[in-house]
Formats: structure tokens, sequence, C-alpha cells
């Protein structure tokens, strides 16, 4: 518990004394409330009537009881006085019951000094008691002291409601920054030694690190640190941990915040949270600035007013940005770093030299960058003798980053579930294939004819990919279902990494993709709606090469593309194509399919003793890896 929360708990006892003693002191002075007020002159004609048994005069009253006839000895005002008031949650006595029925009180006694008044009771031979002073202190207490402490205590309780998320003062607090400051301690600090995979974009950022820590060095020279580095790349490469690397290795507080974290639904909120981080920054300097996801703020302005009328509220942030980026000396050492991997829809005035001066790709790793990650990821397991990083690294091709930390983590727990004392080979393994095909479902329940279906697609997908030039290496062939939907899944992964794709390997892709639909038409007869999701990606395939690569035969060497893609590959703004070209461009997809599945069709048929081979394998043992598909299928020849 901080300083802060120790505070506000003294607080709260504090209200909850002052509550139970008012409650206390109310007590003492109400006890003695009766049920029946009567006027002085009214109580004295009583009293010598005879009627009143005793009576307790009180600074302000006089109370009493009436005599009755029906009382017992107990049934005195001691019994009521030492029994309390009687409240909503108490049981009712009956002799309390009957007291409160013979009860008077005589309020706001002018007479209270009347000198006939004790001699009148003497008379009436009423025994009588209390005492004639006032009691100033408690009751200044009670009518002044008391209500202002209530009021004072709720009105803290209030404010600190209102200021959970950020202190007792945080409602008056909308313009201030989000930014969340990491002083990590030297043995925690993020190094460039736990980055890997992107070691192009570490080289481009040592610069900026030598410059926090040597500023001298260049200034001499007439040099100036960029204002602004812009690290562009897909999501889970590792811009947040580069950025966090540069402040480790520089050894500078290092602000961290996201685009969205200026935005409110006040007015002005998102430029006054600029202004107040960059006056902290400065405060704070040499530093970095880590605004990640960038894009929340800085998309491109719309031209002229905003759509619909009104104000928009992200604009204004981003032209107080552009002005505080501006407005800042270079040479005071901060850094502004910036994140997206979106950088097509930034703003042209934000990636200005002067501004953003430097933009950083920071790539998906290729081989020996996914085994330098594998290694950095390993570092805290317990490793058996037969796991082989290089070859984790050749199954995982396209995997980033964030993909491999996963794998390693799922592979720890597997290792655990399984009862293993050391991450195996096969844990990591099995968490590759989770993490690209998703949890195995092993109680899913299928019949057996549908098994025999999967059994002889995959089967089909296996054979074509094995006996196919250009088709991806089969690494794995499975019934057991898995993720969302898949009842079997054949993994074809490359060898190496692969940047260019010929003719003939896109088609050995499509023929792969085609031969579990072949598989099935040829064992069956009849097809079935596991291929929905192979011919969605044969038909994107085809159409890639006649519209974007240009190789159809009949439409040769043109990029037809009416889409212009951004940087994640995502389309963009669409272009009108004739009616005439449209109907040429799907007859030439069509052709492309209808020719690469007879091929297919031509090859199982040939192969179809090792169709029924597999399929049968598979039947008996769900499963078949890499070394029992090559033992089965024999030596690789290449259809023509």
């Amino acid at each position: 518990m901080n300083k802060q929360q120790r505070s506000w708990t003294l607080w709260y006892y504090l209200i909850i004394f002052a509550l139970i003693l008012s409650i206390q002191w109310l007590y003492l002075d109400n006890r003695y409330a009766a049920s029946q007020q009567l006027s002085y002159k009214e109580f004295k004609e009583k009293v010598r009537a005879g009627k009143v048994a005793k009576v307790v005069i009180l600074p302000n009253k006089i109370i009493g009881l009436y005599q009755d006839s029906t009382a017992t000895q107990k049934d005195t005002l001691d019994t009521r006085i030492s029994t309390g008031p009687i409240a909503p949650w108490r049981l009712r006595i009956e002799a309390i019951e009957r007291q409160i029925q013979r009860q008077f009180y005589v309020n706001r006694l002018p007479q209270v000094d009347d000198p006939e008044l004790l001699p009148l009771l003497e008379a009436a031979a009423v025994d009588y008691s209390g005492e004639m002073q006032d009691n100033f202190l408690r009751d200044f207490l009670l009518n002044w002291i008391l209500p202002i402490l209530f009021f004072i205590g709720l009105w803290a309780l209030l404010i600190r409601r209102l200021g959970t998320m950020g202190g007792p003062s945080a409602a008056m607090q909308f313009g201030k920054n989000r930014a969340r400051i990491y002083a990590e301690a030297p043995d925690k600090q993020v190094t460039f030694q736990d980055v890997a995979g992107i070691d192009e974009a570490v080289e481009e950022v040592k610069e900026l690190v030598d410059f926090l820590k040597n500023p001298k060095k260049y200034t001499r020279l007439g040099g100036k640190l960029p204002k602004g580095v812009l690290l562009v790349g897909p999501p889970g490469t590792g811009k947040t941990l580069l950025a966090r690397a540069i402040a480790g290795e520089a050894g500078v507080p290092f602000f961290h915040l996201s685009g969205s974290d200026f935005m409110e639904m006040f007015v002005g909120v998102g430029a006054a949270r600029v202004r107040d981080l960059f006056q902290q920054a400065k405060a704070h300097a040499p530093c970095i600035v880590f605004i990640d996801e960038i894009d929340a703020i800085g998309k491109k302005r719309t031209a002229g007013v905003v759509a619909g009328g009104g104000y928009d509220e992200r604009e204004n942030t981003l032209n107080q940005l552009l002005v505080e980026m501006d407005g800042f000396d270079s040479s005071s050492g901060v850094l502004i770093i910036g994140a997206t991997n979106r950088p097509e829809v930034l703003d042209p005035a934000l990636l200005r030299p002067g501004r953003f001066d430097r933009q950083i790709l920071v790539d998906r790793p290729d081989l020996r960058g996914r085994e330098a990650i594998f290694r950095v990821h390993t570092r805290k397991l317990l490793l058996a003798d037969d796991v082989d990083l290089h070859q984790l690294a050749a199954q995982t091709p396209g995997f980033a980053g964030a993909e491999i930390a996963n794998v390693c983590n799922e592979a720890a727990l597997l290792a655990v579930r399984n009862g293993h004392e050391k991450v195996h080979m096969s844990d990591l393994e099995e968490a590759i294939e989770r993490v690209i095909a998703g949890l195995e479902k092993k109680n899913k329940l299928i019949n057996e004819h549908e098994r025999r279906i999967v059994a002889y697609h995959e089967s089909g997908h296996a054979i074509v990919g094995y006996f196919t030039p250009g088709a991806e290496e089969v690494q794995k062939v499975s019934i057991v279902p898995r993720g969302m939907g898949a009842l079997g899944y054949t993994m074809q992964l490359p060898l190496e990494d692969r940047y260019l794709l010929t003719r003939q390997e896109l088609l050995g892709k499509i023929k792969g993709l085609l031969g579990g639909r072949a598989a099935e038409e040829l064992a069956f007869g009849e097809i079935s709606t596991g291929a929905s999701n192979d011919l969605a990606r044969v038909y994107r395939l085809a159409h890639d090469m006649v519209v974007v690569y240009g190789m159809s035969p009949r439409l040769p060497n043109l990029n037809l593309t009416t889409q212009t893609p951004d940087f994640l590959g995502q389309e963009g703004n669409r272009t009108r194509r004739s009616e005439k070209l449209e109907e040429r461009i799907d007859e030439e997809i069509q052709h492309i399919i209808d020719t690469a599945y007879r091929e297919v069709k031509a090859l199982l048929s040939d192969k179809y003793e090792l169709l029924e081979a597999m399929a049968q394998k598979l039947l008996d043992q769900e499963v078949l890896n890499r070394k029992e598909i090559e033992a089965l299928l024999g030596q690789r020849e290449m259809a023509p």
C-alpha cells in the first residue's frame, strides 16, 4: 500500500469514527424521547391532578411517566433509560411498549427556573431528578462540528471516486498525457542482445543510441539527432521491443504510450495531452518517447470540412503533434519513435524530413533470423538434447518474432502436460502445429464414412505434393480434427525461404491443393464440401497468375490489377475494367484450374495403389510424419 492509499484509509477511519460518535451523542440526547408532547401549563395541571409519577428535568425539556396502575415495579423510567431507544432492527419488549405509552415530555421550556416547580412536584409526591445547566460543548459539536466534518468527508470521498484512475484531481486532469515511464533496473533492461532476427534494423538504430550517449560527438561537427524515427513492419516483428532496446542501451527514460491514448470524448483533450507529453519529455531529456500505433492519430487529414460537418478531434491532435515536433530542438536529446503497420495511411506532413526523418523497416525474419529468435526465447527453457533450433527455424517460414515466442511458450506448457522433465523436439513441433493449424480435437466424433473421405482427401494432397515439381515439401499428414473446422490437414513447408516463385511453382501449389478433391472423386465417385478452403486458395493463386503476374498464355505480360495493394497486401482503390476483359480473365482462370485438375486426376490414377495404401495407414494410425511418408511413397519421381 503506497503513501497516498494509507492517507485515504486514515480518512475513512476518521469519518467512520465521527459518525459513530455522533450517533452515540444523539442517542444520549434522545434516549429520553417520549411519545406525547405537553405544554408547560398542561404539565402542571397533570401534576396537580396526581397523574405524573416521575420526571427528569433536562436543560431544555422535562420528560416523565404518567401514573399507571397496571405498571409493575420494573416498569419504571430507569428500565426505559437502561434499555435505550427503540430502533427498527431491535426486538420490541412488551414492558417497554407500555412505558412508551405512558411517557410525555415538555419541550422548549421557558419556565425552567420557575420557583413553583419544585414545590409543586414535592406536594404531588412526584419523583424528580436531573440538572438545570446546559452542555455547550456537546451542543456545539453536534450542531456545528460534526455536520461540517461529515460533508467534508463526503466531498473528499466523491473526489476520490472521480479520481480513481489518476489521483484525487484526475477529474480536472484530462489534458495530462497518459505515457508510462519505464526506468527499469540495469539487470532488467532490454538491450540489443534481446532483439534477434532484425539485424538490419538494429544496425540502423545503433547510431541513435550513440548519439543519446555522446551527443557532443555529433554536435561538434554540426550534426543533429533525427527528431523522429518511424518503425514500419507487420504485426509481431518486434517494433516495440526494438524501441525499448534503444532506451535500454542508451540508459535514458522511456515514455511509452499508444496513439489512442491521446483521444478522449472531450474536445481539445488530445492536443492538450500532446503539449503535456512534450513538456514532460523536455524535462526528462535526454529521453525517448515511443508512440505505438501512431496511425491512430496520424492518418491523412481529410480535404476541406469534416464529412457531415462538425469537429475532428483526431485532426486537431495531429496538428498539435506536427507543431510540437517542429517546435523543439533536436539537440535537446528528445527522440520521438513511432511504430505502425500501416504507413500508407499516414499523413505526408508527418513523414517529411524534420519530423520523422527516418523510416526503418522491421520485416519478418529469414531462416537465420528465426533461428536466432528461437535461441533468444529458449534461454529460460530446459531443452532436451534432441532439440534442433535450425530445423525448427526451417519449419516456421513466415513466422514473426511474436509467433515464435508463442511457439516456445506453448512447447513449455505441452512438456509439462506430457510429464516431461525437459522440453523435447516433439513438444516444439506439436506447438508449431498448434499455432499453424489450431488445437487438436481428438474427442470430436466423426462417423466412419467421413473418416474415410478425410483419409483419402489428405492422402491426395500428400501424394500430389510429393510427386509434383514446384510443390512444397510434405512434412506431415493427419486426419485428427484441428482448429475451427478442419477435419484433417497436410502440412507442406518449403525447405528454404523464397522471395520469387516461378510459373511452375505456382502451378505446383494449385495442383497440390486440388489433390484432395481429385482423390475423393476417384475413390468414391463423388465430391464433398471438404475442399471449400482449398478451392478458395486455388482461385486466388490462379487469379494472381492471370491478373497480377501476367502468366496467362492468352493475356501474357499484362498487369491487369484494378486495386493497389497497401503495405500489408490489402486492396486499395478500385478502377474499372471492361466487361470483355473481365470475361477473358475469367476464362483464363478457369482454363488454368481445369488443366491442373485433369493433370492431378491423371497422376492419382497412376498412383492409385499408393493412394489406397496411404489412406488405409491414416485410418489405422491417424498421423504420418515425413519419414513414414517417404518410406510409404518411395523415391520421389516428379510427374512431367
